[in-house]
């Protein structure tokens, strides 16, 4: 079985999409080469800046030969039927079949299809995969027809074995496949020959390519280490970047360079965005001081020098970048210094979204909203307002308006030069996280109130305007929103309903609207009418639809991320079909400890003991026409199961009560769980709809409080199984 090597060699493939391309690559050819009836052991996929590369071991020499037998028209069709079949075949009419059919006789064609060799069908599926290729950005050169990322150069592909390489015969726009390749641009251009994949990557390697995307980046870390050890620094860990630069050479040599002491002031925050946003620097950090004071540029060659000439370019770009962030930095603070009033004005020329006002009308809902919510996180109220209306003002600034990833970070240093706490400065850093389900979440009481009134303010208002999710569309991140408000509550414990924030943050966008239409059309009255109500009067209803809809996404979010953590769906479901539902803290409890127990034999069989009184109850008061729900005495039962059952419900009813109020629901679950035996023990002895009324009754009513102990922790008849 040959071995298949493709190269397709360019300019420069931005770093960025090489991942998708080597991916797309691989689907590409594969799936084509199997839809042609080949085979292969194995493929194997790499890309420099330069370069795609696939491997595949254990190709089919060729494709197997194929008979389909073709069922066609009676003898006796009209002719016309019979000579298209004899098109659709290839077939002329002696080579027919006649046989006998159910409605007279037929005939039958009998199809061959011959095999084809490896390399007539790698030309066509590499053909097709070229032309077709799914680049997020392409271009044509020359006068060729094709499209590719940057201009291709050349196309290697040979097919292998023990006999030697072959070169397949493929031409494509004036490009003719061969055997050759080249190396390094710059240090070793010449062309040369390869006869499989292990020759290909070792001369690659002698001609200065490491052509594995991981070895590149093995081969920076350890190098930009080393270097920063040496000075005694570590190296700030950048996974992104590492990846980016990584794609960006093909013969990495790493570099360190010192900053110079009049920058070293910097937060360094400003100094590693500047260094990785505009020359890819990997920033080194003195342990000692904890400021940034060095740096790591990679470069794509070896020099006679070692870099220093390189390095000295480098060093000249990086001083004129912080001179321009220091101005910015002296700027800013001197603003900051100053009071921050310039940049709230600022913001009411920021529109926020055309229908829901400006930077400046968010700021004021934020704020009344972090109001209400600081009492219940356990933060002082004057603070997360004070906080919130701090929060957005750092987007006036000079540096975030060259670094907007920077927006929250510089907040805070500007609010600290301003004289507020560090309470209010940390929640204008904060208020934005989590930005995703890996990002830290804040713990400070004042930051907490004012993050999770940001992204409420954030959910209600797109509520507000009818802008939601649909599909998978998400323009405006309410997912992430919803997904932060919820990690926001439950890593920190907060005990308080949802409704309440909603509910008042909906009447916030009511009122904004109001107000501002009759500012833009004035009335007589109307607007001191409404100024006078102020916006606690607008206040939605619990039962609002809206509110409704909200808490519903909102709690798919939350069965999004339990399903993470391992909790069933079901059991969510059962848990969220209870009251109370919008305190999100007791229902990942209850769910916790709801799967903890249906995980072992027990809970399993005391769930369907739950689900069965709960089945015969329901299909008794459909039957019946009442409900059962009350009345169940003791001195009624006619069998020990059922006295059992009653002195095990008077013990397990207050004890599930109990344990519920205070929210202990593992001790709830061992409070539940003392009722599977007497329960099972109940439905072997006993028939519930026996011919005694008074007994069938009382039996039914018991089955009531059987299904009423359930109900205190979830909905059973949601779980399967």
């Amino acid at each position: 079985m040959p071995d298949l090597l493709i190269e397709l060699f360019s300019e420069e493939i931005p770093a960025r999409m090489q991942s998708r391309a080597r991916a797309d690559l691989k689907r590409l050819i594969t799936d084509g080469l199997v839809e042609a009836g080949l085979t292969y052991g194995s493929a194997g996929v790499f890309s420099t800046p330069r370069r795609l590369t696939l491997t595949v071991e254990g190709l089919s020499a060729n494709s197997p030969t194929l008979r389909e037998e073709r069922k066609g028209p009676r003898v006796d069709a009209p002719e016309k039927a019979i000579e298209g079949f004899l098109r659709s075949t290839g077939l002329t009419r002696d080579q027919l079949e006649t046989r006998d059919d159910k409605k007279g006789q037929v005939y039958f064609a009998t199809v061959e299809k011959p095999g084809r060799p490896a390399a007539e069908i790698v030309a066509e599926v590499l053909d097709a995969a070229i032309r077709n290729f799914p680049w997020p950005k392409s271009m044509r050169w020359g006068a060729g027809s094709i499209r590719w990322v940057r201009p291709l150069h050349s196309i290697l592909c040979i097919l292998s074995d023990e006999s030697g390489a072959s070169v397949v015969p493929l031409t494509i726009d004036g490009i003719t496949a061969n055997g050759s390749t080249r190396g390094h641009r710059f240090m070793s251009p010449d062309a040369f020959s390869v006869s499989n994949f292990e020759d290909y990557a070792t001369r690659l390697r002698r001609a200065h390519v490491m052509l594995g995307m991981a070895e590149r980046e093995a081969a920076i870390r350890q190098e930009a280490e080393s270097l920063a050890f040496a000075r005694g620094w570590e190296i700030v860990s950048d996974e992104g970047l590492l990846s980016e630069v990584a794609g960006l050479v093909e013969w990495p040599v790493p570099l360190m360079g010192v900053i110079e002491e009049r920058f070293l002031d910097l937060p360094p925050e400003v100094l590693q965005t500047s260094m990785k946003e505009h020359q890819k620097f990997f920033s080194a950090r003195n342990p000692k001081t904890g400021r940034i004071e060095g740096f790591v540029t990679v470069a794509n060659i070896a020099t006679e020098d070692d870099g220093a000439t390189i390095l000295a370019g480098n060093q000249r770009v990086l001083a004129a970048r912080l001179s321009d962030a220091a101005f910015f930095w002296e700027n800013d603070l001197r603003m900051a210094k100053a009071g921050m009033e310039v940049w709230a004005e600022g913001l009411k020329s920021v529109t926020f979204q055309s229908k829901l006002g400006s930077q400046a009308d968010r700021v004021q809902r934020i704020a009344a909203l972090a109001r209400e919510i600081a009492p219940l996180v356990g933060a002082d109220s004057d603070q997360a307002e004070e906080a919130a209306k701090l929060a957005k003002l750092d987007l006036r600034s000079e540096m975030v308006g060259e670094f907007p990833e920077l927006q929250g970070i510089m907040g805070r240093y500007y609010a600290r030069a301003a004289g507020h706490a560090d309470a209010v400065a940390d929640a204008v850093r904060d208020h934005y996280s989590p930005l995703g389900p890996s990002d830290a979440v804040p713990a400070a009481p004042v930051s907490v109130a004012v993050a999770l009134a940001d992204k409420i303010d954030m959910l209600t208002g797109f509520w507000a305007i009818d802008e939601k999710p649909t599909g998978s569309k998400d323009p405006f991140a309410l997912r992430r929103a919803a997904l932060g408000v919820i990690r926001l509550i439950l890593t920190n414990n907060e005990n308080f309903s949802l409704l309440d924030p909603i509910r008042d943050c909906l009447g916030y966008h009511d009122y904004s609207f109001e107000l501002r239409r009759h500012l833009e059309h004035p009335n007589d009255g109307v607007l001191e009418k409404i100024l006078a109500q102020g916006a606690a009067s607008w206040r939605r209803e619990a039962t609002d639809p809206d509110v409704i809809d909200l808490l519903t996404f909102l709690h798919d979010r939350l069965k999004v991320h339990l399903r993470d953590q391992g909790i069933r769906h079901d059991i969510i479901d059962a848990v969220l079909a209870q009251p109370g539902n919008d305190d999100l803290v007791p229902v990942v409890n209850r769910a916790t400890a709801l799967n903890g127990m249906l995980a072992t034999e027990d809970g399993q069989n005391l769930t369907q003991g739950l689900k069965r009184a709960g089945n015969i109850l329901s299909q008794a008061e459909q039957q019946d026409g009442v409900e059962y729900s009350f009345g169940a005495d003791v001195k009624f039962a006619e069998t020990d199961a059922e006295r059992a059952l009653f002195s095990a419900l008077d013990q397990a009813e207050p004890a599930i009560s109990d344990a519920v109020k205070r929210e202990d629901f593992p001790a709830a679950m061992t409070a539940i769980a003392a009722l599977r035996m007497p329960i099972d023990a109940f439905f072997e002895a006993v028939q519930v709809n026996t011919d005694a009324q008074i007994v069938r009754r009382n039996r039914l009513n018991l089955l009531s409080r059987i299904r009423e102990a359930g109900r205190q922790i979830a909905d059973f008849t949601r779980i399967e199984g």
